[in-house]
């Protein structure tokens, strides 16, 4: 990353990415890192705080680890206490912290449900109603999304449910900031071989769809979505046969389509 010199007075320009520890997370804050020079640090949250410090060591010290669990509202309220007190404007948010769980609803706890909805949904919004006064025009927003958002998946009804309240939060977002100059995208990997899946409960013979689905590449999502989103995009969806399977899902009854993709 290029720094620029910053004279006193000057604010400086920051991305600020959540679930940086691991997986996409990890991606986007090396694209970011390596992609936009016009950027003066990177403010990389998730929980883990050794794994922040590993990114960091191995990016450099713009990386600005952050421990923090955004389901936390005294997170939030910490996190957004700390923009103000930097002054900061952030030019890039990346909502990317999320998880998901296979098993059939009345299968997974309440806790594993509950959370999914409280870090997927809550705290993205939340971090995002915080970040948003601090984003001058032609600032940009990307959201983890998932091909989960394109239609309900069985075995996986809260996780695809939560991504498609972030696809249309973002839809939303991007037509009501368009005042702003400020794009909104919604990113929509299919499955990355990425601690997700361990997470997610997703081991071979788990499910039959996530054990036949092509791999995407996390590095090549984080590059691409970062591209897309300065071309202005409000959507970006990786390989043919995602592209494919988003076009279904909107021409094809949703029930049917649970039953072609059933996991």
């Amino acid at each position: 990353m290029k720094i620029s010199v910053k004279t006193k007075g000057d604010i400086m320009n920051i991305a600020v990415i959540t679930g940086a520890s691991s997986g996409l997370g990890w991606e986007f804050a090396k694209a970011v890192y390596n992609n936009r020079p016009d950027l003066d640090e990177v403010w990389v949250i998730a929980r883990r705080q050794e794994r922040l410090q590993e990114l960091q060591a191995e990016l450099g010290n713009t990386i600005i680890p952050l421990a923090f669990d955004i389901t936390d509202p005294q997170a939030v309220l910490d996190y957004s206490n700390l923009l103000k007190e930097k002054g900061v404007d952030v030019k890039l948010l990346i909502n990317n912290a999320g998880f998901g769980k296979l098993g059939s609803f009345d299968k997974l706890s309440l806790e594993e449900n509950t959370r999914m909805v409280r870090l997927n949904c809550e705290a993205l919004t939340a971090i995002t109603a915080a970040t948003l006064p601090h984003m001058p025009e032609k600032s940009e927003i990307i959201n983890s999304c998932s091909i989960a958002s394109f239609a309900p998946n069985t075995r996986m009804a809260v996780y695809s449910s939560t991504k498609a309240y972030v696809m249309s939060l973002s839809r939303a977002l991007r037509e009501e900031l368009k005042s702003r100059k400020i794009n909104v995208l919604a990113v929509c990997p299919g499955p990355m071989d990425t601690e997700f899946l361990s997470v997610a409960n997703i081991q071979k013979g788990a499910s039959r769809t996530f054990d036949t689905l092509p791999r995407v590449n996390a590095h090549t999502i984080a590059v691409k979505s970062l591209g897309a989103s300065r071309r202005g995009r409000a959507v970006y969806t990786n390989r043919i046969f995602y592209k494919f399977y988003r076009l279904l899902a909107k021409i094809l009854p949703h029930s049917l389509v649970m039953k072609l993709c059933g996991t």
